[in-house]
This record gives structure tokens, C-alpha cells and sequence, in this order.
């Protein structure tokens, strides 16, 4: 019985711990259940955790594209600098056969001092720093060049690393602003919340072509392991990014420049609201040049105004405009040049309307009332029943292109108004008053009188290159609207925009540059400013339209200036004439041109030769080289090789030195400004428009690579 008792006892023992284990077991089965059966546990969806705790990802950045002119020269385009690292957290490193951090400190500063031009004892203290997984090596191991970058890798220094930044850049600085645009970096937040860099395009072709700039953003994506390798022999997903397309436009540098030149001579001999200068190609409708004053530098963004003269401010033209109703009345069939007029003022409804000279010519042709941009020549046409009506000008203007966009290839492109009914409104629309215009449409217009009475298109976009392929996927052609007007009718606005220009009285006569051999023809303008519900006294916008050669055009110029000096001719004379010149010369339109200083180069390549014959050969071309560094043979240029430069322009070069020393800038350009400090990487701010007149280092004094260098502007000396 005792026994019996005692194995029951033992049973029953057994049976409680039996119990147990299988309530855990049910605990545990209930368990493996909810985690197999349930999306997420605790929170965390186990699937997506599953797949990615051991996934690495990265975004393979595509490059953004870059603008040329029409003859390959880089107007805008990406720049990478680099900021060293040291990793100091040992942490890094698994196998100390290979490490990942910095192991010997005293080592890795002696090696990277010469190439960062800073103290050993300096980067000794920043990589001594406890407690911390990582350190920049500043200020010298900041934005450092490609150059200096792959010095650096080939020392194989453990736990030196880089950190990457892109940045667009316009070599040529305030050049061809409101036509290039700019495009900046910005933060963007993706929707899982983290935030990325990207650059964005935000004003002229570099915000309305910025889809196709940006290109596409490729992935890559890998296993890696617990200390973050790769695993091998595991599935890796890589898709490569796609950069973006290159876009060349019409803009031709070395024209270009002539305008911008012609730009800086107004600025500092004149006071104005603005200022611009736009070049047409009169047979193709390709934009050669537009620059506006205020301006700005797209490195800097100082911008005053965001919209382009050229395509998106509207304005009242004046007298422009009546070489359009010439070309009307001639192509009605109705008019007659010897008919005769009294000029001075007439009355229309009570309202007097004044000729410039408000006394007039007395009786004066119509022909002669062009070359004197007669209002009351045009009133009598309009009015009195002489030639054509209100309905022949509207349709008239609406056929040359005004009242509607160009669709040239930029953005924000406004349409212009014609509104005119009431017999003052028309009079005045006939001389370019209360009717609405744009640069780009009169330049589209004029084409009209250079192409036997055919319009052209006008484009700012050349082509547009796939830079992965090579693929031209975009090109400009050429669109002509035939039939416009006659030849007849061209034949006889030649003539009076000849007398206009190159008359003794024409009212043009200060464009002429017939004593230099050149044959420009034209029409003035002038138009009143309408403010605040009335016209303002004695404040104006200026213009002009010049075409040469005036037997068969090849050039349009058209040039308007607002609220200037009262003896403001001059702002927008010396630009047309001076612009004129420097394209005769520069594509040969004139056998023989009187003017002969005008002297146009390549830049060669200069890189790896000695200082020495490089300065003799530049001085022989009468240009002005600039060495940087105290080196003795040649590592960088700028202007690259290639590109046109005119006599006595400056040309930087950049020595294998370390030594900079600070040149006298008095009188620099800001776009000189930039292309020396882009060649030695120093941090550098500009503050004011203009030229200069002060610099926070002073001449012939070491640059010191650490600090800023303020450089302040001017508009006039």
C-alpha cells in the first residue's frame, strides 16, 4: 500500500509539471500564430521589417544637364566640391587588418596638412576629439576641388571619406541673366519623411526647361551584413540614373558679350529705371544677345526684377510702332508718300496732338513725315480719311504678330494688348501710344521688313542633346509666314528707314555710322510712361530698331531705355553704335570697315606651360593674363580653351603655387570677380552692382585661404 501510494503521488507530480509545459507550449503555438497570422506585432509590419533591416538603398543622383551657347561654350553647369571627414569612432572597424577609422592621428595629419594648407597641431586636435563618430577637417578640408580630392585618395589614409556637394555655376557670372536663368538647390521632403537636396530650376530656360534638365534619379539597393558590407553572392537591384539633356541656345558668347560691354558703359555714364539690348539673327529669327540692366549674377541671386525684358514686360512702345502703319497704308494700296500734310499739332475731338518739335516742318510729304516720326503724319492717315482706318491697323498689327505670343522658348511670355476704338485711341496706337508691346514681338515684326516681307519665328533654343545617347531630340527650324507684305512695300521702308538714320535731318541721325563704313538703317521712338491714371511729365522710354547691312539686313538691334537722364540718347546710342561695330567686324558683313581696333581671339590652351612664354604670347595678342599662384607652369585657365575673346579682355591662369596674392580688381567687372575666385576656391561675397571700388584685402597682400574676401561694387567709378 505505501508503495502503491507513493508512485500515485509521484503520477500526480508528474501530471502538474506535464500541465505546465503544455500551457507554455499553448502559450508559445498562440504566439507563433499571432506573429504568423497578424500584419504587424508591436507595432512594426514583420514582413517590411523583414525585408528591409538588412537592405542598404542609396539614390543614384542624376546629373543635371548643361546650357551652351550655340557654339558649345558652357553657359551653366554643375560643380562639385568636396568637405574631408575623418571617422574617429572605432566602432567602425571589424578587422584590424583593415580599419575604417583614423588609427594613427599624428600620421594622418602630417600627411594631409601640406595638401590642406593646415597646421599639424590643428588637425591633430580635431581628430583627437573623444566621443565623437566623426569630425570635418576645416577650414582647409572644405570645398575642396577634384584635384585636391584625389591627392588625398592616393595617401589611402584609414578613415579619410568625403562628402559630396553639387552646386550649379555660371562661369561667366552676370551674362546673358534673364535669358540663361538660374537654378539653385532646395530641400525637398519625400514621403516617408526624410528630406533631400535638389536642384531646381527657377527662372529664364533654367526654369522652363527643368524637367529636362533634371534628367531621372537611378537607385541602388544590396544585402549587407551587421557591420554594413555587402553580402556576397547576394541579388543586388541597381538601376542607373539617367542625367538630364544638354540644351544649346542661339545666344552667341562673343555677340553676347559685345552687348554686355555695351551694358557696362551705360551703367556707369548713366541713371535709368532699366536698360536693355537684344540682338536678332534677321534671316533665322535666332536670338544672338539680350541682356537688361538692373542685372544679376546667378552664382549671387541679387535679383531687383524677376521678369525678362525681352519676352515678359509690356510697354508702350512709341514711334517703333509707325513703321508698321506705313507698312499697313502701303500694303491697302493707298498710300502716297508726295502727298503733303501741315505738321505741328492737329485737333482730334478736342484732344491736341503734338509732332515732337510741337512746331512742326509746315507742310511736309508723308515720306518726310517718317524720316521727322510726324504723330500728326500718322493722325492724318488714320483719321482723315487718307489712307487706311481703324479696322485695316488692327488687322494690320494683329497679321505682323502683336496682340499674341511669340511662343519663344521661354517662360512667362506676355501677349501684349491692342485695344483701340475711339478716333484719339487709334491716332494714338498708329505712333505705339496706349497699345501694348513687347521686345521679342517688334523684333519679330522688323523681321518682316529683312526677309522680303516674310516673318520669321523668333527661337532662343538651338537644340536640345540627350547627353546619355548623343540623341538631338529637339532642334529649332527655321518658320517663315510667307506673303506678309510686298516686296514693293519692303523696298520703299528701306528707304525711309535709310533717310531716318543716315538723312542730315533725319530724326535717327545719331545711329549713324556711316563714317565708319557701315550702313545701319532704323526708326526711333519715343514713348510716354502711363502711372498711377495719368501719363507721367517729361519721363519716357526710349527706343530704337536697327537693321545693317541696310541693303540685305543680316543683324536687328532693338534698344529701349526708361526714365533716364533728360539727355539720355546717349544711354542707348553709344550701346547700338558700339554693338553695331563689334558684329560687323566679328562676322565680316563689310569688305572694308574704317574702324579697324576691333580685334577678336580663340582662347588657346595653356594648361601645363611655363608662365614665361604664356605671358609673352598673350601680350603679343594684347590681352591681359593674370597669374595666380606663385607656381612656374600652369594647372587652370579661364576663359577655357576655345572660346572668343576681344583685345584687352583679361585672361586668368591659375600656377601649381600655393602663394595667392591679392591683384588690384579696381575697375573689375563682377563676372571677373568670379571667374578669378572659381579658379582658387576661396570664399569670397560681393556686395553692390557695378564695377570695383573696394576690396577687403588690399593689393599685392597674401590671400588668406581661411577667411572671406569682400569685394564691394559700384555702379560708377
Amino acid at each position: 500500500m505505501k508503495g502503491r501510494n507513493s508512485s500515485r503521488r509521484k503520477w500526480n507530480e508528474s501530471k502538474t509539471l506535464y500541465g505546465i509545459f503544455l500551457f507554455f507550449l499553448l502559450v508559445l503555438f498562440v504566439s507563433y500564430a499571432y506573429v504568423a497570422l497578424s500584419p504587424s506585432v508591436l507595432g512594426i509590419n514583420i514582413q517590411e521589417f523583414a525585408k528591409t533591416r538588412n537592405t542598404y538603398s542609396s539614390t543614384l543622383k542624376a546629373k543635371r544637364g548643361t546650357i551652351y551657347d550655340k557654339d558649345g561654350n558652357v553657359l551653366a553647369l554643375n560643380v562639385y566640391s568636396y568637405t574631408v571627414i575623418a571617422y574617429l569612432d572605432s566602432s567602425r572597424t571589424s578587422d584590424p587588418k583593415q580599419p575604417h577609422h583614423v588609427v594613427d592621428v599624428e600620421g594622418t595629419a602630417k600627411s594631409l596638412s601640406p595638401i590642406l594648407d593646415m597646421k599639424v597641431e590643428t588637425l591633430v586636435d580635431l581628430m583627437s576629439q573623444k566621443d565623437l563618430y566623426q569630425v570635418e577637417l576645416g577650414p582647409g578640408g572644405r570645398n575642396i576641388s577634384e584635384l585636391k580630392k584625389e591627392a588625398i585618395e592616393e595617401l589611402e589614409l584609414p578613415g579619410i571619406d568625403f562628402i559630396e556637394s553639387t552646386k550649379r555655376f555660371y562661369p561667366n557670372g552676370d551674362f546673358a541673366s534673364y535669358v540663361v536663368g538660374y537654378a539653385k538647390t532646395n530641400e525637398h521632403t519625400l514621403e516617408d519623411g526624410s528630406i533631400v537636396k535638389v536642384i531646381d530650376g527657377e527662372l529664364g530656360v533654367e526654369g522652363k526647361y527643368d524637367d529636362e534638365l533634371k534628367g531621372t534619379d537611378g537607385y541602388l539597393s544590396y544585402q549587407q551584413d551587421a557591420h554594413g558590407y555587402k553580402i556576397p553572392e547576394t541579388k543586388e537591384e541597381r538601376k542607373e540614373a539617367l542625367d538630364g539633356d544638354d540644351i544649346y541656345l542661339t545666344i552667341d558668347a562673343s555677340v553676347q558679350r559685345f552687348v554686355e560691354e555695351a551694358m557696362d558703359e551705360a551703367e556707369k555714364n548713366y541713371n535709368y529705371e532699366w536698360l536693355q539690348f537684344h540682338v536678332m539673327d534677321a534671316k533665322t529669327g535666332d536670338i544672338l544677345a539680350s541682356a537688361s540692366s538692373p542685372s544679376f549674377d546667378p552664382n549671387i541671386r541679387e535679383i531687383v526684377n524677376y521678369e525678362n525684358n525681352l519676352t515678359s514686360i509690356e510697354f508702350e512702345p512709341g514711334s517703333v510702332m509707325k513703321a508698321f502703319t506705313y507698312m499697313c497704308a502701303m500694303e491697302k494700296g493707298t498710300y502716297d508718300g508726295s502727298k503733303t500734310f501741315r505738321s505741328g499739332s492737329i485737333d482730334v475731338e478736342g484732344t491736341k496732338i503734338y509732332d515732337w518739335n510741337r512746331y512742326g516742318w509746315g507742310d511736309i510729304t508723308y515720306d518726310y513725315g517718317f524720316v521727322q516720326s510726324s504723330n500728326v503724319a500718322i493722325t492724318n492717315m488714320l483719321l482723315n480719311d487718307e489712307f487706311i482706318n481703324k479696322t485695316d491697323l488692327k488687322n494690320c498689327l494683329t497679321k505682323y504678330g502683336f496682340g499674341e505670343k511669340t511662343n519663344i522658348e521661354l517662360p512667362r511670355e506676355a501677349s501684349g494688348l491692342l485695344d483701340f476704338n475711339y478716333p484719339i485711341e487709334v491716332a494714338a496706337a498708329g505712333y505705339g501710344q496706349g497699345i501694348y508691346v513687347t521686345p521679342i514681338q517688334i523684333l519679330q515684326g522688323y523681321s518682316i521688313l529683312s526677309n522680303n516681307g516674310s516673318m520669321v519665328t523668333p527661337h532662343i533654343v538651338k537644340k536640345i542633346v540627350d547627353s546619355n545617347t548623343g540623341e538631338i531630340k529637339y532642334e529649332r527650324k527655321l518658320e517663315v509666314t510667307k506673303d506678309i507684305v510686298k516686296q514693293s512695300t519692303v523696298n520703299k521702308m528701306y528707304k525711309l528707314m535709310d533717310a531716318v538714320v543716315n538723312s542730315e535731318d533725319g530724326s535717327g541721325s545719331i545711329y549713324s555710322l556711316q563714317d565708319k563704313g557701315i550702313g545701319i538703317m532704323g526708326k526711333t521712338g519715343t514713348g510716354q510712361i502711363y502711372e498711377n491714371g495719368g501719363y507721367l511729365a517729361y519721363q519716357y522710354i526710349r527706343s530704337f530698331v536697327g537693321m545693317f547691312p541696310k541693303e540685305n539686313p543680316k543683324v536687328v538691334i532693338f534698344a529701349s531705355v526708361k526714365k533716364s537722364d533728360p539727355d539720355s540718347s546717349g544711354s542707348i546710342s553709344y550701346g547700338v553704335k558700339s554693338i553695331a561695330q563689334n558684329i560687323a567686324k566679328y562676322y565680316n558683313l563689310y569688305s572694308e570697315i574704317k574702324d579697324n581696333s576691333i580685334s577678336e581671339y580663340k582662347v588657346g590652351n595653356y594648361i601645363s606651360r611655363d608662365i614665361v612664354s604664356v605671358n609673352k604670347e598673350l601680350i603679343g595678342l594684347k590681352l591681359n593674363p593674370y597669374f595666380i599662384g606663385d607656381g612656374t607652369y600652369i594647372i587652370n585657365q579661364y576663359p577655357k580653351v576655345g572660346s572668343s575673346i576681344l583685345a584687352g579682355e583679361k585672361v586668368f591662369l591659375l600656377t601649381n603655387g600655393n602663394k595667392y596674392i591679392m591683384p588690384d580688381m579696381t575697375g573689375w567687372s563682377r563676372s571677373d570677380v568670379v571667374s578669378y575666385f572659381s579658379l582658387i576656391n576661396v570664399k569670397y561675397k560681393i556686395e553692390g552692382n557695378g564695377y570695383v571700388t573696394l576690396q577687403s584685402i588690399l593689393a599685392n597682400k597674401e590671400i588668406d585661404r581661411s577667411s572671406e574676401v569682400v569685394i564691394t561694387l559700384s555702379s560708377k567709378y
